[in-house]
């Protein structure tokens, strides 16, 4: 396995164990693990972020276009407009 492979394997799974603390933490009673949990998680972002600006510089990840303000507003219209009942 490649470098390149590797640091995108490892961003891969980092960004999949972030995603499931915020499952579990969401349904954790425990002050202490909760808190402990939270760290965790922002540790792994921290991770994930120096991760993928190195893999960026390296050529090794390219992120999708950045959205325009039209774009960004559709999305949030959607997001927050009221459900209509079925």
């Amino acid at each position: 396995m490649n470098e390149k492979d590797m640091v995108n394997d490892y961003l891969a799974a980092l960004n999949g164990s972030i995603g499931n603390y915020g499952k579990i933490i969401a349904e954790t009673e425990n002050p202490q693990l909760r808190q402990a949990l939270q760290q965790i998680r922002n540790e792994d972002e921290q991770r994930q972020f120096s991760l993928y600006q190195a893999a960026t510089q390296k050529g090794y990840y390219k992120p999708a276009a950045q959205a325009n303000p039209t774009q960004i507003q559709q999305v949030k219209s959607e997001l927050t407009a009221p459900q209509q009942q079925q």
